[in-house]
């Protein structure tokens, strides 16, 4: 325990000056691959997004009298056509830095057919907050992922599909582990199941037809392991979006493997509710968060 708290205050004294939230290029080198998009980004009704084709990260670190190590990459959800920044996103962000966790707000390339690419963007980002956690006074194991409706499929992603680094990989990035220390799912599409799928999400990552091979890689109740992470899921019971089956069965695919997991079905609160600060039972859930992150021994 002395040995992490050391850590965690020596990184961040170096970087005490840029508590600010500030932004970087996910591949400042370019992608490994691209979406075929040309069209311009485009923002719409305030701090939405669509026309995505370059992965970028606002980072919003905590003051240093508050901060406890633990980030969280954040990936705001839209069906994977745009993507909802501001409440499923900076406001997240915001409020984690609030409580001493750094909130990385992932703009992840949207796929247009290319299925492959929002996961690129995730793993990439998880490794490069590790690369960067001495700089920015982040201990790199306690680094959790978060996202909310198709943000929280490729959260949920990230969290069934990864590795621990490639040891032989030329770029140094590379070699950093990019699994989630932890995961926080709010209303996710879990599933690409015809039964109880959102197939507007399915559709905008892997095209129509039956293409069957990827339904079933991106059916992440099926890709659960001992070693996905802890994982702590939001949701409402009255969700017309996204069917809270999504949710249960990803936790009942948790319990198999006796992963720590905790879930909140609020009686209502529908879909894509956020960090919309309304006074409902279903705005409490950030409380609950934190308490289950001290629990987990994340945070103190």
């Amino acid at each position: 325990m002395k040995t992490t708290l050391s850590f965690i205050i020596l990184s961040v004294i170096s970087f005490s000056t840029m508590a600010q939230d500030f932004k970087l290029k996910v591949w400042p080198n370019g992608a490994p691959d691209s979406n075929g998009l040309t069209q311009p980004e485009e923002l719409f009704e305030g701090k939405r997004v669509r026309n995505v084709s370059e992965a970028e990260i606002y980072v919003y670190l905590p003051k240093i009298e508050v901060n406890t190590g633990a980030a969280i990459v954040i990936c705001p959800g839209g069906g994977y056509g745009m993507e909802a920044m501001d409440h499923e996103g900076y406001d997240m962000a915001e409020w984690l830095a609030q409580q001493g966790i750094a909130g990385i707000v992932l703009k992840y390339r949207l796929p247009y057919g290319h299925d492959q690419i929002p996961l690129e963007d995730a793993q990439r980002t998880m490794r490069l907050v590790r690369q960067k956690a001495s700089e920015w006074g982040i201990n790199p194991s306690r680094v959790g992922i978060a996202g909310s409706s198709a943000g929280g499929h490729l959260a949920s992603t990230a969290g069934t599909k990864f590795d621990l680094g490639k040891a032989e990989a030329t770029d140094p990035i590379e070699r950093f582990s990019c699994r989630p220390d932890f995961m926080l799912l709010l209303y996710p599409v879990i599933t690409f199941n015809e039964e109880f799928g959102h197939m507007g999400t399915r559709t905008n990552l892997i095209g129509t037809g039956n293409k069957w091979d990827l339904v079933e890689k991106y059916s992440n109740e099926l890709h659960v392991t001992a070693q996905t992470p802890p994982t702590f899921l939001v949701l409402a019971d009255d969700d017309n979006a996204v069917p809270p089956r999504n949710s249960i069965e990803f936790y009942m695919a948790l319990k198999k493997y006796k992963i720590p997991a905790e879930m909140h079905i609020f009686r209502s609160g529908g879909h894509g509710f956020g960090m919309n600060k309304m006074n409902r039972p279903v705005d409490q859930w950030p409380n609950l968060f934190a308490q289950w992150m001290k629990a987990q021994g994340i945070t103190k």
